[in-house]
């Protein structure tokens, strides 16, 4: 085996066990973080209508961003996918759709993520950085 591939297996491995922390589905801190931005702001409309924010944008450290970025692989869309899960699982309604936005930051609270969420009729992942609040 030579040098290269042996590198590149020790970085798959560290890629894979770090994506398991994020993506499992054991909880995990930032899908908790998502999941309770989510069930903070509900708003009960009726017995059978509960409506939560759509928009989520997600602020990483440097090294988190770096590290969870990597390999190019698509964040946004699995932290997405899992929280549509939730939502579906608790029986809400998005109040339009549903999309998280990965940004890098250096000034997050905890030093890792930062997570917020509002509500943005028909809004893209692209367009969301062009908001201002």
């Amino acid at each position: 085996m030579s040098a290269i591939s042996a590198l590149e297996q020790a970085l798959e491995s560290r890629w894979e066990a770090l994506w398991a922390r994020v993506a499992d589905k054991d909880p995990v801190e930032l899908l908790d973080a998502l999941r309770a931005e989510c069930d903070r702001n509900v708003v009960v409309c009726s017995e059978s209508r509960v409506v939560v924010p759509n928009a989520y944008d997600v602020e990483l450290a440097d090294g988190v961003h770096d590290e969870l970025t990597r390999r190019g692989s698509s964040v946004g869309q699995e932290l997405t996918d899992a929280l549509m899960r939730h939502a579906e699982g608790k029986g809400y309604e998005w109040a339009g759709p549903l999309t998280v936005h990965i940004t890098r930051s250096s000034a997050v609270p905890n030093g890792r993520y930062h997570v917020a969420s509002r509500v943005m009729t028909h809004v893209s992942a692209e367009g969301f950085q062009y908001v201002t609040h």
